[in-house]
């Protein structure tokens, strides 16, 4: 009998040692992919993988800001850019619950002047990047009026005039005309501003305490200073955030991303039939499929579904990937809008998951 209790310990605290060093054999690759694309005296990243909900590698790589020499930190605050279509998406999906509105709305329900030009320009062709709108940040005289602040309704006239590319759901092309347009329905509906809205619904709901709609003169505590790479580092751009709004006006950490998507999956927010139409892969008029959702794109990694979304904002670049079969989401935030995280996001994910 002793014996048989002696063999037993042995077994599972060999089984302990193969996992431990199992898990310490993906750290040294993830070190090693990291610590070649980011280095110490450069601007920096954070980096989070969590597994079924909770952090499994944590840590920051760089510099938050150059000028003071002050290193990154896994609290840093960076801000996400097109990451923020998520938050959008996820707030009309909000409305289309509580039967505020439809995914089958036409925009000219809200805004009853837009031109159509005949065409049935509805919510889910913003939402998926269908709707044929000329993209705002397209229009070369967009840098003209970057740093000027405007409502909502100023940006929408800003574009609203220009030739369509295509009729609607003709195909598929990446729009931040149509997120703006979606972020103002959310203002009409819900008698709160954008980043009210976000504020009080998704913010203030998750615990989020680190996540803000971003501010040029507002102090934001940890927030890593932005950059280009243009022959040598520079200060981000100035632009005003009225302008990016609901398209990429967004700042967060990387604890705050994984409590929302460990939120998502936990369907605090949306009913999980819902949520799925985030997450559904959409067709085209003829029925190809455009590997979009409504804020998420579809694609797969190791033959395992993935829903993930980038940003890029000036200065900033940042990339999520969440598999769901396996529960595991990985996010990368860096602080120079020179560093693509897209790809490193996308081959660390390959190493949890294998």
């Amino acid at each position: 009998m002793k014996q048989k209790i002696t063999k037993s310990i042995v077994f599972i605290i060999t089984l302990a040692f193969i996992s431990i060093g199992y898990s310490q054999t993906k750290e040294a690759k993830i070190d090693k992919l990291l610590n070649e694309k980011l280095k110490a005296n450069t601007t920096g990243a954070v980096v989070l993988i969590s597994e079924k909900g909770k952090p499994t590698y944590r840590k920051a790589f760089g510099l938050a800001n150059l000028e003071l020499n002050v290193k990154m930190t896994p609290e840093n605050r960076i801000e996400i850019g097109s990451m923020t279509k998520q938050f959008t998406a996820v707030s009309i999906l909000m409305l289309v619950e509580q039967g505020k509105i439809s995914l089958e709305d036409e925009i000219t329900k809200f805004i009853p002047d837009y031109p159509t030009h005949g065409q049935k320009i509805t919510v889910h062709h913003l939402l998926n990047h269908t709707s044929g709108i000329k993209s705002y940040t397209r229009i070369k005289k967009l840098f003209a009026v970057a740093r000027n602040d405007m409502t909502p309704l100023e940006l929408i006239n800003f574009f609203k005039n220009e030739p369509v590319d295509f009729n609607p759901g003709e195909k598929y092309k990446y729009n931040n005309s149509g997120y703006i347009i979606l972020g103002y329905i959310i203002e009409k509906i819900s008698g709160l501003s954008y980043a009210e809205f976000i504020q009080q619904h998704i913010f203030d709901k998750l615990s989020m305490k680190n996540s803000t709609y971003n501010s040029q003169s507002k102090l934001i505590k940890n927030r890593a200073s932005g950059y280009h790479n243009r022959n040598g580092y520079q200060n981000a751009m100035f632009i005003s955030y009225t302008l990016p709004y609901a398209a990429g006006s967004l700042t967060s950490t990387v604890d705050d991303l994984n409590l929302w998507q460990q939120a998502l999956i936990t369907n605090k927010l949306l009913r999980k039939e819902i949520l799925q139409k985030a997450y559904t892969n959409y067709t085209l008029n003829n029925g190809e499929k455009i590997n979009y959702g409504y804020g998420w794109n579809i694609k797969t990694i190791n033959n395992e579904v993935s829903y993930e979304h980038g940003g890029s904002i000036f200065g900033y670049k940042s990339m999520g990937v969440y598999i769901p079969s396996k529960g595991t989401y990985v996010v990368i935030l860096t602080n120079c809008d020179c560093i693509s995280p897209t790809q490193l996001t996308r081959d660390i994910t390959k190493i949890v998951i294998e």
